[in-house]
C-alpha cells in the first residue's frame, strides 16, 4: 500500500472513533498521530495530553507544547506518580504494566469528563520487535492504536512526518527514563534525575540519539555508530561531566543506539 492510501486509511479509521484522547508524549509518532487525528477530526473533538513526571524527559515539556499548538489541537499537562506504586519503583521485568496503567487509568477518566468516545495512543507495528508489557495494561483499558492497526511502521511515520512538515519527522526516539534502569534496580528521582541531567549534557554536544544506561557506579552510554568518533573526540570533557554526576566509570557501547537495549537480557 502506497502511503497516501494508508494515510487515507488511518484517517477513516479514526474518524470512526468520532472523538478522542490522544495520548501525546511529544516524539514522533505521538505527533504524527495527532497531526493524523487533526485532519479526520474537527479540533473540538480532539484532546492531546502529555503526561509529566520523574520519568519523563523535563526538557521534552516545551517542545510538546510546540508541537500541540503547531497542530492546532488543545492540549492538557497532567502529573503522573508511578514512583508512589512500589511494584513500578522496584523495577521488575513488567515495571512498563504499571505506569501505563496508570497512565491509561487517567487518560480514560479525562475522556470521560470531557466526554470525548475514545483513548488512542501511539504504537506502531515496528514496535512489535521489543518487549512492551505496557500492551497488557492497553488491552485490560481498551485503548486503541491506529497506526498498528492500519501498519505504520517507523519509517512509514517518519516519511509522512516530513512530508507534512512536522518538526517531529526527525526527532531522536523517545523513551521512559526508566528504561535506562536495570531490570531490579530500584528506581528513585534523585537516580532519574542524574541519568536526565547526563543524557541533556550529552545532547547538548551535537549528539542527537543518545542513552546513558545505568548501573550504579558505571553508565553505558549509546549513541548512533556514526557519532561515536566524535565522541571519543570529546571523550576528556565527557568523562569529567559523568564524573560529577556521579558516576565512576564511563563506558560507550561498541553496538550503538538500539531500542530496548536493557530488554536483551531477557529475550
Amino acid at each position: 500500500m502506497i502511503l497516501r492510501d494508508k494515510l487515507d486509511f488511518l484517517k477513516r479509521k479514526i474518524c470512526g472513533y468520532k472523538s478522542c484522547v490522544v495520548a501525546f508524549s511529544g516524539g514522533q509518532d505521538s505527533a504524527f498521530l495527532l497531526k493524523a487525528c487533526s485532519l479526520a477530526l474537527p479540533a473540538d473533538r480532539i484532546l492531546a495530553v502529555t503526561a509529566v513526571s520523574a520519568t519523563y524527559p523535563q526538557a521534552e515539556l516545551a517542545k510538546a507544547k510546540i508541537l500541540a499548538k503547531d497542530v492546532g489541537v488543545r492540549l492538557k499537562v497532567i502529573n503522573t506518580r508511578e514512583l508512589d506504586n512500589k511494584k513500578f519503583a522496584a523495577n521488575p521485568i513488567k515495571r512498563c504494566y504499571f505506569c501505563k496503567k496508570e497512565l491509561f487509568s487517567k487518560l480514560i477518566a479525562i475522556a470521560r469528563q470531557n466526554k470525548l468516545d475514545s483513548v488512542l495512543e501511539a504504537s506502531n507495528i515496528t514496535d512489535k520487535k521489543d518487549y512492551r508489557p505496557g500492551n497488557i495494561a492497553k488491552i485490560e483499558l481498551k485503548i486503541k492504536s491506529p497506526l498498528m492497526e492500519t501498519g505504520f511502521s517507523k519509517e512509514d511515520i517518519r516519511k509522512l512526518s516530513r512530508r507534512m512538515g512536522l518538526s517531529s519527522w526527525n526527532k531522536p526516539s523517545l523513551a521512559c527514563l526508566a528504561s535506562r534502569i536495570p531490570y531490579g534496580t530500584k528506581i528513585t528521582a534523585k537516580l532519574l534525575k542524574r541519568i536526565d541531567q547526563a543524557e541533556e549534557y550529552l545532547i547538548g554536544l551535537g549528539f542527537k540519539q543518545v542513552r546513558l544506561r545505568h548501573y550504579n557506579g558505571l553508565c553505558r552510554i549509546e549513541v548512533d555508530k556514526k557519532d561515536m568518533p566524535r565522541l571519543l573526540k570529546k571523550r576528556q570533557a565527557v568523562v569529567e561531566r559523568l564524573k560529577d554526576l556521579g558516576y565512576n566509570y564511563i563506558t560507550l557501547d561498541l553496538e550503538g543506539y538500539r531500542q530496548g537495549s536493557l530488554n536483551e537480557v531477557i529475550r
